[in-house]
């Protein structure tokens, strides 16, 4: 181990709130045989103030898990149920991950700092513990594509190779081995709230509620403590509706799948995170599936906002264990609303157009998704031809009409340099590409380049 000089701007938390160790666990971390530094997200760092360490001082804090100088002096496995696919279990809990520190970055937001593949838990089951470097890979990938494309997501901060050949039955065995760290808005799930109804633990329930609701809705602490249950209740599931609303719109814009909408995978930030068989559609087919296991498309692409909205029924659900139902379900109806709203927002920004009133940006979400499903125009192109409301040369026919008629009026919202950007996608033939060249030559080239090339787009969509 290494000499640790924090950062001075690094703004650790020492313990978890009581009601967040209540739902979690004590661990410790795996001892690895090796511990090659694959991947580590200097600009989610600079956020938390850790982008000066060292890649030694890098290593033993994510690879060898020493604790951050004032942070939380253990890992905490965090537990929760969920449906799976409509199913319910009580049989989960991080299995292969823990909330390793949390602090507050710039803007004063709490940050979690998680992890996969870092050994085995109480909540481990039959698993061992352990992460493929393929899926750490692949969770970079997409972290990195949904952040650049405006989808609020969680950071792949750290990945670290370990030197464990793993044994797995999907593909080609024993494979490499990796541990992730992720940097987090948040690790409460929905599956949280469910599993505290499931075991009648009302009273854990009120103080997570009444914390979630300071740390993450913006409701004063004093005023959170004084809220009739009922009213925060409320609260929560009316702030967990817009959010996941927000993020069920990001998703449809992006052209992504999660693969595995689960409640125990939706937090209630709304801010997506764990990524297992994740694809970015190449065309707007509300079929498209991501996971080979969804057979009956639970979670199609075109599905997504009523799985969302699902999980969001079932916090309400777990909330009215200790508050009225009828408020609890006028604030889960907010979600269509929300959903709304959101979706002809993220339209317009991808699209890099003014939005105007609600009919006019109904009318321009529904002629394009028309014009892309009828006449096959990947996602990525139609958002790259049309951007900044330019009209490119095609065929006429009534589809295009009406995405021209629906832009008419609008104002460019980006420089027409944004043209000069090559569009990124990622789907799985380029995926398996990437990983292949890391597979058979530890070749990481593609990689980086994907990577630069992305971030090049996201600057250019966010302005910066």
């Amino acid at each position: 181990m290494h000499a640790i000089t924090q950062p001075a701007d690094f703004r650790p938390v020492a313990q978890p709130h009581p009601a967040q160790r209540a739902i979690g666990d004590p661990v410790d971390a795996a001892r690895f045989p090796q511990h090659i530094l694959r991947w580590r997200n200097d600009h989610a760092a600079a956020e938390v103030g850790l982008n000066t360490l060292t890649d030694d001082e890098w290593i033993d804090h994510f690879g060898r898990f020493v604790p951050l100088s004032g942070a939380q002096p253990q890992p905490l496995a965090l537990r929760y149920h969920g449906h799976q696919f409509g199913v319910y279990n009580p049989d989960l809990g991080d299995g292969r991950g823990f909330l390793f520190a949390q602090m507050h970055d710039g803007a004063g937001r709490l940050r979690d700092l998680g992890t996969k593949g870092s050994g085995t838990t109480p909540w481990s089951r039959s698993g061992d513990g352990r992460l493929t470097l393929k899926g750490a890979v692949r969770e970079a990938l997409a972290t990195e594509l949904l952040a650049a494309l405006g989808v609020e997501t969680s950071r792949t901060f750290s990945i670290i190779e370990t030197g464990e050949p793993l044994e797995r039955g999907d593909e080609p065995s024993p494979t490499r081995s990796a541990v992730l760290v992720r940097l987090n808005h948040g690790s409460v799930r929905i599956g949280s709230f469910q599993r505290l109804a499931h075991l009648g633990e009302h009273d854990v329930m009120e103080a997570l509620l009444r914390w979630s609701i300071t740390t993450y809705a913006g409701i004063d602490a004093e005023q959170a403590a004084a809220m009739p249950i009922a009213e925060a209740a409320t609260a929560l599931v009316a702030y967990t509706a817009q959010a996941c609303a927000r993020l069920a719109a990001s998703y449809m814009v992006a052209g992504f799948v999660h693969g595995v909408l689960n409640s125990d995978n939706i937090n209630i930030t709304g801010e997506s995170f764990d990524y297992g068989p994740w694809r970015f559609t190449p065309l707007w087919d509300p079929g498209f599936v991501a996971a080979y296991f969804d057979h009956q498309g639970r979670y199609a692409f075109g599905r997504q906002p009523e799985a969302v909205y699902w999980n969001v029924g079932q916090l309400a659900l777990s909330l009215s264990r200790i508050a009225d139902a009828p408020p609890l379900i006028a604030a889960l109806e907010t979600f269509g609303p929300h959903y709304e709203r959101a979706i002809a927002e993220r339209f317009c920004w991808r699209l890099g157009v003014a939005q105007r009133d609600a009919d006019a940006d109904r009318a321009l979400v529904i002629a394009a998704e028309r014009l892309m499903r009828m006449h096959a125009i990947p996602i990525d192109r139609f958002f790259a031809d049309w951007a900044g409301g330019a009209t490119p040369d095609g065929p006429d026919h009534e589809e295009r009409a009406a995405v021209i008629a629906a832009l008419a009026g609008r104002t460019a919202t980006r420089g027409a340099w944004i043209h000069r950007i090559p569009p990124q996608s990622l789907h799985i033939d380029e995926v398996e590409a990437i990983w292949s060249a890391i597979a058979d030559h530890d070749d990481w080239t593609a990689l980086t380049n994907k990577i630069t090339a992305i971030r090049a787009m996201g600057a250019a969509l966010h302005g910066s």
